[in-house]
């Protein structure tokens, strides 16, 4: 999985803002992230070098690309970790590491996870919100 740079990160974050479904146009992109004031030429090469790191998805909407996410943020950031894992020189003493600094609230939706719990439940989403007002 290729690590993003902090305007392609920018630009992943406004897309994955936007949901899966929803995509933009690199006009909507250049307009959301208008506070960085960047052509819309560079908003342009970005989008499409995200497209051909296949970060993105593309199609034609009249003359414009309409450009989504390939995969969610969460699934992004998933596949980083799992990365990072395979640069460790022992994959068990890095999970048992990481398991050991997460808070309580994470450390809950791990066992929910390895349990098979659904991650997206209203129950487990009371769950986690009870525990960070407790917490």
């Amino acid at each position: 999985m290729t690590r993003l740079g902090d305007l392609e990160r920018a630009v992943m974050d406004v897309l994955w803002d936007r949901g899966t479904g929803a995509g933009a146009t690199v006009r909507e992109v250049a307009e959301a992230l208008r506070d960085r004031e960047l052509a819309y030429t560079t908003v342009m090469t970005v989008l499409d070098r995200l497209a051909g790191k296949g970060m993105v998805e593309r199609e034609r909407e009249g003359r414009a690309w309409r450009y989504r996410p390939a995969a969610s943020r969460e699934a992004h950031i998933a596949r980083l970790m799992l990365d990072a894992l395979d640069l460790a020189g022992s994959r068990d003493a890095a999970l048992v590491r990481f398991a050991r600094s997460v808070t309580g609230t994470e450390a809950e939706v791990l066992r929910a996870a390895l349990a098979g719990e659904p991650d997206d439940t209203p129950a487990a989403t009371d769950r986690s919100a009870a525990t960070e007002r407790q917490g």
